[in-house]
């Protein structure tokens, strides 16, 4: 029988040497924030996952699994998206939580240590009422209106933070 690279691996690690394989089947929570970044930014562009998906050349099934995190985006496929997206790489990257970041196979590997960002419990930015008055807000055409919407909502979280 023929000797493949994988058969030099040591049962249970990656091709990477001594980083650790993840749970087979469970997504890795880098995978897991970098597929909500699609989305977020998809759904703030109102496309269906149909229409992202012709333009990149996929289907929408794949564009699914790749926003759940179940799909790894890999290099070519990340560049693909944050051109038909309009944002850059980084973007996907964003707002990630330290303990999100610590999965990562090299950090979960102690090669790295994990930047000091302080741990966000919620992010309203990942909430679809969030999404929803965005595109709302978006949709009003005159500038001078959009501006006094801003301003009231403004003036009511101060308002609200007062009390």
């Amino acid at each position: 029988m023929a000797k493949t690279p994988k058969d030099d691996l040591p049962s249970g690690n990656s091709p990477m040497g001594n980083i650790p394989a993840g749970r087979p089947g469970v997504p890795n929570p880098v995978d897991i924030h970098v597929g909500r970044r699609v989305r977020l930014r998809r759904t703030l562009l109102g496309l269906s996952q149909e229409r992202l998906g012709e333009m990149i050349g996929l289907t929408f099934q794949q564009v699914q699994k790749y926003e759940r995190g179940t799909n790894r985006i890999g290099a070519s496929r990340l560049y693909d998206l944050s051109r038909v997206l309009n944002v850059p790489i980084q973007f996907f990257y964003d707002d990630m939580t330290t303990e999100t970041a610590g999965q990562s196979p090299r950090l979960r590997a102690g090669l790295e240590e994990a930047p000091s960002e302080p741990y966000i419990d919620e992010d309203p930015m990942k909430r679809r009422e969030t999404l929803e008055l965005i595109r709302a807000y978006y949709k009003i055409k005159d500038p001078e209106i959009r501006q006094k919407i801003f301003d009231l909502c403004r003036a009511m979280a101060h308002a609200t933070e007062e009390s």
